[in-house]
């Protein structure tokens, strides 16, 4: 009844585990709402309609389904929802004949955070702010990609992988991205599956927080320098301008990028070619509003 067009675009390129933990403790359809109620300081999930407290076989739910689930990449949940809810999921609070609300994450989205904190999760409202939904399907191929790499048994092919996330990696983190560069050399020269590891957990940790407008700016900066022995100098000040007029919040990232795309084929780079930062993900999930997104200055990833 409910529907995402960030669902609906993303379907081609993934399998879904889908899950209504509701349904699947034998509420029907359609159902009484449910509530969490905070009760002697515990939560419980509650219908308020029946009296019906489920708090005890919804756990026991979502501690099963979890502990089923294969490898995953990341998980889409419901906002507002008292199960599904990522953190706005309403809380009440009973005492002294007043009640107040609060929020937070629903039943199964706080076991979510708590067993795959690793791993990229977002709600279906949040995905509808372009910047934030980039940083999550960056994070979804990345992810995959490299889960892909290790269980393929080519695992010594990190090199590759590194080298063609280089600018990626580099512009979410580059002490982290020049970590990862090292590890996959040492790797190469030892064949030492611990290294995988360790290289796992790097890459987690690049992948949490999403770029700033100014380290994008300044990666996008370093691909022109590539070019600028090829470029004359009124190129060169024109594109300069470009990424003024993208860090000024003037012009949309697309402007600069589409440049060096431009360049790229003009120069034939094989190197930049192969870059992921100009195709992190199937660029059918491009859509138009996030290749107009503009640099507004903001901490996005807080946004509700």
């Amino acid at each position: 009844m409910i529907t995402s067009h960030f669902v609906r675009d993303l379907k081609p390129y993934v399998e879904f585990i889908t899950v209504c933990p509701e349904v699947e403790i034998g509420l029907g359809i359609p159902r009484r709402p449910l509530r969490i109620i905070s009760k002697e300081g515990e939560l419980r999930l509650v219908q308020p309609a029946t009296a019906l407290d489920v708090t005890d076989k919804m756990n026991d739910f979502v501690s099963f389904f979890l502990e089923s689930l294969p490898p995953v990449d990341g998980f889409i949940l419901k906002n507002r929802s008292p199960t599904s809810a990522l953190k706005d999921a309403k809380i009440y609070y009973m005492g002294n004949g007043v009640a107040s609300v609060s929020r937070g994450p629903g039943f199964f989205g706080r076991e979510v955070l708590k067993r795959f904190a690793h791993l990229p999760i977002e709600d279906e409202g949040r995905l509808r702010n372009a910047r934030i939904k980039e940083h999550f399907l960056i994070r979804v191929f990345t992810t995959a990609a490299f889960r892909e790499l290790k269980s393929s048994g080519k695992a010594q092919n990190l090199t590759g992988f590194t080298t063609n996330n280089e600018l990626l990696f580099q512009n979410y983190n580059s002490p982290i991205a020049n970590e990862l560069k090292k590890l996959s050399q040492e790797y190469e020269a030892s064949l030492n599956p611990d290294i995988i590891q360790r290289y796992e957990a790097k890459l987690r940790e690049l992948l949490q927080k999403p770029p700033t407008c100014k380290s994008t700016a300044e990666t996008i900066l370093q691909i022109m320098s590539r070019f600028s022995d090829r470029l004359t100098i009124q190129e060169q000040e024109l594109f300069r301008s470009m990424v003024q007029e993208y860090r000024g919040a003037r012009s949309p990232v697309s402007v600069p990028i589409g440049t060096l795309r431009s360049w790229i084929a003009r120069f034939q780079d094989d190197y930049l070619a192969n870059q992921s930062f100009f195709e992190p993900h199937p660029r059918d999930l491009a859509d138009i509003q996030t290749m107009t997104s503009y640099c507004d200055g903001k901490d996005y990833w807080s946004l509700d």
